[in-house]
């Protein structure tokens, strides 16, 4: 299994699908935008709990996002 710490990039890519803005993504993940701009960046990693939030909201796999290949 390997892990390539991608998350940022996946959170974005999934936020611009959708068409959301920073600012609308804070409001359903309860966080500021800024906050989001920070785990788009990979500033600051989110934790497990809102990490399952994320995923919940663009109804994708934890594996996804963390960009883990199960291969």
């Amino acid at each position: 299994m390997k892990y390539n710490n991608m998350y940022g990039k996946t959170i974005k890519e999934c936020r611009l699908e959708k068409g959301w803005s920073q600012k609308y993504l804070a409001g359903l993940l309860l966080i500021s935008p800024a906050t989001v701009g920070k785990y788009e960046r990979e500033e600051v990693e989110p934790s497990i709990a809102m990490i399952i939030r994320i995923c919940k909201v663009f109804e994708i796999t934890s594996d996804y996002l963390l960009g883990i290949d199960t291969d």
